[in-house]
């Protein structure tokens, strides 16, 4: 060992019976007994996980996907529960090369829908126009 370990290690006078060591501040070291810096450490794993995603990409998809929900339970006259169950899923529209070819596959999605669905189809197809196609996030090296 050398003296350095042997400095950070030298106990100091006891209080009330408690003994306590010379060492690294809270939050420097190996083995941490509680939160870094008052944070609670499953918060701080959650936000790893979501930068690893672009979450302006995630933004946008939630609000077409709330769009997607709204306008679905106008064209069925129901709410989201009561709704037949329609599958639109963005990132296989936006595989398809032309808008006419997503409007087709839209239209086949809506076949049991009474109301007209014209204007759903082509404010869908603008909207998703520019989008990108949300792929698993990749894992850093550890």
């Amino acid at each position: 060992m050398s003296a350095a370990s042997t400095e950070t290690s030298a106990p100091l006078p006891t209080a009330g019976g408690r003994v306590f060591f010379q060492g690294a501040p809270p939050g420097v070291g190996c083995v941490s007994s509680g939160p870094i810096n008052g944070e609670d450490p499953v918060q701080k794993k959650q936000g790893k996980v979501t930068v690893k995603y672009d979450r302006k990409e995630l933004r946008k998809r939630l609000v077409l996907e709330e769009w997607i929900i709204v306008e679905l339970s106008k064209l069925y006259d129901c709410e989201e529960e009561e709704m037949p169950e329609v599958e639109i899923d963005i990132d296989d529209l936006l595989e398809v090369n032309s808008d006419d070819e997503r409007a087709s596959k839209l239209q086949e999605t809506l076949i049991d829908c009474y109301k007209p669905t014209e204007n759903f189809v082509s404010e869908l197809l603008c909207r998703i126009r520019g989008m990108r196609k949300l792929s698993a996030p990749t894992k850093k090296g550890l």
